[in-house]
């Protein structure tokens, strides 16, 4: 079942330090002629609404939104917070948010695995998110039920664990079920090393070059 038979919006987290990186934004790295963020893009196009949640992205397609989670890098809860509430002023509210982060160049394979479980799942539990072959939880390529991201992110704010919180106390109140994807699809960017592997272009090396020059 394609993703356009889904009723879904979509979260692209953007906003972690890269401090693996030296510093340098992952949405801006480029891997097979597109930027990692313009690849999360591609995998959340068949989202009715969508919300970039981190620094400035620059231009973006049209109908695209973009936020910040307050405070800056205050972790992927508050950032799941702010985006909720970007897509709610806008009109968002479907019954199901993927939520992706946006240093997976190949998320587009998971994405789709993903969306094929949930339709098959009718309306039973909160969810589904990403499985590697190896059995690795991957909380940051998952479609979730947004009425229950809105309770859990309440239940966090009221218990002042909101600010720093992870994906795993976002979710442990909700019933999600764990998908395995295809090999490589859950493969993300977090150190140099990382991006070599995944085909960042020949150029990035020169940033990289250059932040450390700086420091």
């Amino acid at each position: 079942m394609e993703q356009n038979s889904l009723d879904f919006d979509a979260l692209i987290l953007a906003g972690g330090r890269s401090s693996r990186l030296d510093g340098v934004p992952k949405q801006g790295l480029v891997v097979a002629g597109a930027t990692l963020l313009e690849h999360s893009l591609a995998a959340c196009s068949a989202a009715s609404l969508t919300a970039v949640v981190g620094p400035d992205p620059g231009p973006l397609p049209a109908g695209v939104l973009a936020c910040r989670e307050e405070p800056e890098f205050a972790g992927p809860a508050a950032a799941v917070a702010a985006g909720l509430e970007t897509l709610g002023r806008a009109g968002g509210g479907r019954g199901f948010t993927l939520v992706l982060a946006c240093d997976m160049p190949r998320a587009a394979g998971a994405v789709q695995v993903l969306a094929e479980s949930l339709a098959a799942r009718g309306n039973k539990g909160d969810g589904v998110m990403a499985c590697s072959e190896e059995g690795t939880a991957q909380m940051l390529v998952g479609f979730y039920r947004t009425d229950g991201l809105k309770k859990a992110v309440q239940e966090l704010a009221s218990r002042e664990a909101l600010i720093n919180g992870s994906m795993r106390s976002l979710l442990a109140s909700l019933d999600v079920q764990l998908v395995t994807v295809p090999a490589g699809t859950t493969d993300d960017v977090d150190t140099w090393d990382d991006a070599a592997a995944l085909g960042v272009d020949a150029g990035q090396p020169d940033v990289r070059q250059d932040r450390r020059g700086s420091s």
